[in-house]
């Protein structure tokens, strides 16, 4: 396997959260203001950036034909307002039919009942009952669409309850790879410092007691918590 589907299939293995991966990139990567339409999901995939402007969402009518299997499409809007960018029709198409795992939507979206209903696997900032028009208004400004392609297109985007996070392609590498490795790890040494030590926060982790006092550990984590010693800086 290629290092991304290293990264990919050891987070989908693992059902590593958008928290965690933020956190193992430095608490970085968020996409702001979305969240999902239907809860309990967790997906996983390489990204395609969309786009579409002024008011009409006939670039992603255009664009979704491309879309390939596995692929998570995060669609980019400018100067659409308060308009949904799409609804169940191109969610459809895009999931069922081009078999991508998740649509993210930066803006809004319609069919909110219909897309709940039938467990879709949309992201969005909110719903609205009106949509875009079908014409083409122009397209999203250049300088812009380069701008969000170079951060997220052919980056992996992991989406849950929490929201959504791209690692983007510059990122993909083993350096990232053992990040996640010991944000998992980390994960599970706090939590056992929590529930069988009953450490306080501050003392897991404010203070990382546990790198002092690894005996108290079981072995699978006293034998690795050297790894932990080393600090998430941003990988950004």
């Amino acid at each position: 396997m290629t290092i991304t589907e290293q990264i990919i299939d050891f987070i989908t293995r693992n059902r590593v959260s958008t928290t965690e991966v933020a956190d193992a990139m430095g608490k970085v990567g968020v996409l702001r203001n979305v969240m999902p339409m239907t809860p309990e999901l967790h997906k996983v995939g390489r990204v395609r950036t969309i786009f579409t402007s002024q008011g009409s969402n006939f670039g992603v009518h255009d664009q979704v034909r491309n879309v390939e299997e596995g692929e998570i499409v995060i669609v980019c809007a400018n100067e659409c307002d308060d308009l949904a960018i799409l609804g169940d029709l191109i969610t459809k198409f895009v999931v069922l039919y081009r078999g991508a795992s998740a649509l993210v939507v930066d803006g809004l979206v319609r069919d909110a009942a219909r897309i709940k209903r039938e467990r879709q696997p949309v992201w969005a900032t909110g719903v609205t009952p009106l949509g875009c028009v079908n014409e083409d208004r122009g397209a999203f400004p250049a300088d812009k669409a380069d701008e969000l392609k170079k951060l997220y297109d052919g980056g992996v985007a992991v989406c849950d309850d929490g929201g959504v996070v791209v690692i983007p392609s510059h990122c993909l590498d083993q350096d990232m790879l053992e990040r996640l490795q010991r944000i998992e790890l980390q994960e599970d040494v706090w939590g056992y410092c929590l529930d069988t030590l009953k450490w306080d926060t501050k003392k897991i982790i404010c203070d990382r007691a546990y790198l002092e006092l690894k005996d108290q550990l079981p072995p699978p984590q006293r034998d690795m918590i050297d790894k932990l010693e080393k600090r998430f800086t941003k990988k950004i």
